[in-house]
């Protein structure tokens, strides 16, 4: 909601201000700043223009906020269950996944009531994924780069994406890779520029996921036997962690190039999940990415069902253990959720230990599905997703 003001007023958004005369609230005195690049800054401007600066009212300006990540779940329901259809999982494993996706209570609590934006990052990378593989390459590519640009927790299906089209044409895969630059420069760069807004706080901040530890992470585990906020001394190189791990797996998993859609989709997700689980700071939310892709790969029988429970089921009692829930009374009563925290706040030691024992079902879970996408060939190429 800050992020909003200050885009919709002229100002820079990544420069914390106390905005509790702006709101009349006393919970904006806070000076923490957006940490996403321009693409949902500048959406949150609009929408500020649109409903704050014409109704005043904090509650339905944060409803608003809210809708265009509704609208991604709903249309992520729909591209799944499309895209299964035309693989040819039959019309009723595509009308479960849609219903899965529109009634599932994870992605519920993360979009409808918490307002978390990955279901656009999820949403733009599938629609990608599609694209590429009916040969619109440029607007794939396009796509991929604004999901990427919104948030790059997708980035590690980028490559994927290259090494499916060099084994087609190495000269697809190098435009497919110039585009996807291009695109990141327009939407995550340009907007500096355009926009007038000093990244001097970026800049000073870019180290920022690489030292934070905690949420679903190991260094849950780890705070079990000390509790560094900022990793200090040469705890920082373990924030490093997922660059070699994500950089051995993309060559063991693609040494072989990428197959057709259902191959491309699996290689997509076991990178992603490999990223996520060598992280020193993975949120809760940023699940929703892997989500869609394991259930096309469940519906197709390409991996077990208990896969696909684990990977939303985990994350959201996680969040009920992170005292993430009591925070969403802060806009309608921020002093019950201050109270109710302070409450919660005396069993610290008991929940850390349920996040701990959340964190390490996590990663089992998650490593079991990346071998699970690395060891298994499909038995039928499928090919480009075929649309009626």
């Amino acid at each position: 909601m800050s992020t909003g003001y200050l885009v919709g007023t002229g100002q820079n958004p990544y420069m914390g201000q106390d905005l509790s005369a702006a709101f009349h609230h006393i919970g904006f005195r806070s000076l923490t700043t957006v940490g996403y690049p321009p693409p949902w800054p500048l959406a949150l401007g609009l929408l500020y223009r649109i409903v704050h600066a014409v109704t005043s009212n904090l509650l339905v300006y944060n409803l608003a906020i809210k809708l265009p990540v509704i609208a991604a779940n709903v249309g992520l329901a729909y591209l799944v269950g499309a895209v299964l259809k035309n693989l040819g999982a039959g019309s009723a494993a595509a009308r479960k996944a849609w219903v899965f996706l529109l009634l599932n209570p994870f992605l519920l609590y993360f979009g409808a009531a918490w307002g978390q934006i990955d279901a656009i990052v999820a949403l733009g990378t599938l629609a990608a994924l599609v694209l590429l593989t009916r040969e619109r390459r440029d607007g794939s590519a396009g796509l991929l780069a604004l999901a990427v640009a919104v948030k790059p927790t997708a980035l590690p299906i980028l490559p994927v994406a290259l090494v499916y089209l060099a084994g087609r044409s190495l000269w697809q895969a190098v435009r497919y890779a110039a585009v996807s630059v291009v695109g990141v420069v327009v939407f995550g760069v340009l907007p500096f520029a355009v926009f007038g807004w000093d990244p001097t706080m970026v800049l000073h901040n870019l180290n920022a996921h690489f030292m934070k530890t905690g949420t679903m992470s190991l260094m849950t585990v780890v705070r079990l036997f000390r509790d560094p906020l900022l990793m200090q001394g040469h705890w920082w190189l373990l924030g490093l962690l997922w660059i070699p791990a994500l950089a051995v797996t993309t060559v063991f998993a693609l040494r072989h190039g990428v197959g057709g859609f259902d191959d491309l989709v699996k290689k997509s997700a076991a990178l992603v999940l490999v990223f996520f689980l060598t992280r020193s700071w993975l949120a809760e939310p940023n699940v929703i990415l892997v989500l869609p892709l394991v259930l096309i790969l469940t519906s197709l029988g390409e991996l077990d069902r208990r896969a696909l429970t684990a990977v939303w089921v985990i994350p959201l009692l996680f969040t009920v253990f992170n005292a993430s829930p009591l925070q969403l009374l802060f806009v309608a009563f921020a002093d019950a959720m201050e109270a109710s925290l302070s409450v919660f706040g005396r069993y610290e030691s008991t929940t850390l230990l349920f996040r701990a024992a959340l964190v390490i079902a996590w990663q089992i879970a998650g490593w079991w599905i990346v071998v699970s996408c690395l060891r298994r060939v499909p038995a039928v190429d499928r090919g480009a997703v075929g649309w009626s």
